[in-house]
């Protein structure tokens, strides 16, 4: 029996889905936590201790409306760590802390990390690697930088996983194109852009 940790960025999750849609995201484009709970469970084997950890950044105009938000997760079986928000503060360091402190308890057999932020998170999953623990990433491949290349972790692309989101998110992904190709279709009026940029082809 071996024990899994997820620890999930909630402010990078929300702020990449912001740039991917151009405006705030709404309950319709945000994942379906209990949808990941699912997943996670799927992937561990029959008495592993699983547990799922979403972190918070928690800025006083939001501190209500969150709040209910919270208690749901709480009752689908996630743990919640919330901290005030101040200045330019994150949950980064939180959340490689807690990893740290699951693999000085020892049985740590996988981790997964549901973020973009390679600048926080390379340099300790690397280390984890090195130590024998299964690495997986949860992101969007375009915003993940080197979560997606690291020899020996897992990069799982978050629409990949089924019925995370309600509808497909408009993504510019040229990485993963359909065979028969897709339609991108403008964000913008005709005549109105600005000067391309010089593309080497």
């Amino acid at each position: 029996m071996g024990r899994h940790v997820l620890v999930w960025d909630a402010p990078n999750v929300d702020m990449t889905l912001a740039n991917i849609i151009d405006g705030k995201p709404t309950a319709k484009e945000r994942p379906d936590m209990a949808t990941l709970g699912r997943w996670l469970v799927d992937h561990a084997d029959p008495g592993d201790d699983i547990e799922a950890c979403v972190f918070v950044n928690v800025a006083p105009h939001v501190a209500g409306p969150l709040r209910g938000w919270v208690l749901w997760l709480l009752e689908q079986g996630f743990r919640v760590f919330a901290k005030p928000k101040d200045g330019d503060s994150d949950v980064d360091d939180d959340m490689v802390d807690h990893l740290w402190s699951r693999f000085d308890e020892g049985d740590l057999d996988a981790v997964y990390v549901g973020s973009n932020d390679a600048k926080a998170f390379l340099e300790p999953l690397a280390d984890l690697l090195e130590r024998g623990v299964a690495v997986s990433v949860l992101g969007f491949a375009e915003y993940a930088g080197g979560l997606t290349t690291l020899e020996g972790l897992r990069f799982v692309d978050l629409e990949s996983v089924e019925g995370l989101f309600a509808e497909a998110l408009p993504r510019i992904t040229l990485e993963s194109l359909p065979t028969d190709g897709r339609w991108f279709e403008p964000t913008g009026q005709l005549g109105f852009g600005t000067v391309p940029r010089d593309l080497d082809v």
